[in-house]
């Protein structure tokens, strides 16, 4: 199947004549967007200046994949060992007509009780184990992370669920945001955000949310 990463790929070797492994910070999900991916390639003697590496790159690319920005790093920097934290942004579009032209969004028509969500978000933040936020496929014997920040907003028809941590667990964000629309919809009241952290259990959360309103926005490093 055709990826990212291997579209990237092959762009290098055309523009380079070299074969190089692009290696990205996160994985995503099928149908999940990224504004904010961040990857390192191994380069050495290349004829190619540094600054001419943007444009050479995307001109060679799909229009749904572009290259932000190119630069140098030290022989040691590792996109996913030195990262320190990265944040999700999720939307989710409450208007009863559903767009055609948004592709980010999830389009749940009516209302959410966005204080209540914003105060279940809060209960969140800090250091926890998300089992109970974690896909029943996610295998990893450690499911400790620490949110550093998870708010809920809205603006006109669009609420945006923003989340930063120090990790993610598989389908972890889309868990959170399916949960914090129970809450909004009436279901839980926001302290409930606590049993379901304690229970360690997936079935105690809320129903995951659709790949399509998620998307990966920023990666931080040192």
């Amino acid at each position: 199947m055709p990826t990212i990463q291997g579209t990237i790929e092959a762009a290098f070797e055309k523009l380079t004549g070299v074969t190089v492994e692009v290696i990205g910070s996160s994985r995503t999900d099928a149908g999940v967007h990224a504004l904010g991916q961040v990857a390192h390639a191994v380069l050495k003697d290349c004829p190619i200046p540094t600054e001419n590496f943007l444009n050479a790159l995307n001109n060679l690319l799909p229009n749904d994949i572009t290259i932000a920005n190119v630069q140098e790093v030290p022989d040691a920097f590792d996109a996913i060992s030195d990262t320190i934290s990265k944040r999700y942004d999720y939307l989710i579009n409450t208007n009863p007509i559903r767009s055609v032209l948004a592709r980010n969004e999830w389009h749940r028509p009516g209302l959410l009780d966005v204080d209540k969500m914003a105060k279940a978000a809060e209960f969140l933040i800090g250091k926890h184990d998300f089992k109970s936020f974690a896909s029943a496929a996610d295998e990893r014997e450690c499911s400790v992370r620490t949110i550093i920040q998870c708010s809920v907003e809205q603006e006109c028809d669009i609420i945006k669920i923003s989340v930063q941590a120090d990790g993610f667990l598989y389908n972890m964000v889309r868990n959170i945001v399916g949960t914090l629309v129970e809450v909004g919809r009436g279901r839980w009241e926001p302290g409930f955000i606590k049993d379901i952290l304690a229970a360690r259990d997936r079935s105690a959360a809320g129903p995951i949310a659709p790949a399509c309103g998620l998307c990966l926005m920023e990666i931080f490093y040192e």
